[in-house]
């Protein structure tokens, strides 16, 4: 059986949520346009981790690989390898985010950032010690910003399996 949610009708949109959906030529945002008062609000908080954030994005790109295996979201994944690749993350250490449970093989730091992504995503909570490694090492603000992308892109792995998006040709 195939459900899904289909995607709207582009002329079907209003001409504000059509722009944004056009400015972000995916399928994810696509299927957010299902949920039109949602649709900017997305769009910018996932600028502001992709885009704005000071934490590391080779650092991100290692802990959302891992949401994205550890939820199993492909569309995620995919996407992502890409960019960490782009980041300098090596075939070897995508190799081993995708088959170590835990992660052991990385650096001590790509060991803790999928620590984080690990918690987050299969505990909901990160443990007192892997918090306060996180604040040991990135300070508040970046400790803050690597929480925040591990749940965004825990919330966005559930939504794109959810209602199956797929992968742009």
């Amino acid at each position: 059986m195939n459900v899904r949610i289909e995607y709207p009708e582009m002329e079907s949109l209003a001409p504000e949520v059509r722009a944004m959906v056009e400015s972000f030529p995916m399928n994810v945002a696509r299927m957010m346009a299902n949920a039109p008062a949602s649709v900017k609000g997305f769009l910018d908080l996932a600028k502001s981790i992709l885009f704005f954030s000071e934490f590391d994005p080779r650092k991100r790109e290692i802990a959302v690989l891992r949401v994205a295996h550890v939820t199993k979201a492909v569309y995620e994944w995919t996407h992502h390898v890409t960019l960490a690749q782009n980041y300098n993350v090596s075939d070897q250490e995508i190799q081993i985010i995708c088959t170590e449970d835990p992660v052991k093989s990385l650096d001590e730091e790509g060991n803790l950032l999928c620590r984080v992504a690990d918690e987050i995503s299969r505990d909901v909570r990160l443990s007192d010690n892997a918090l306060s490694q996180i604040i040991e090492r990135y300070g508040t603000r970046g400790a803050t910003e690597l929480i925040l992308c591990v749940s965004y892109f825990n919330f966005l792995s559930r939504f794109l399996e959810s209602t199956r998006v797929e992968l742009e040709d």
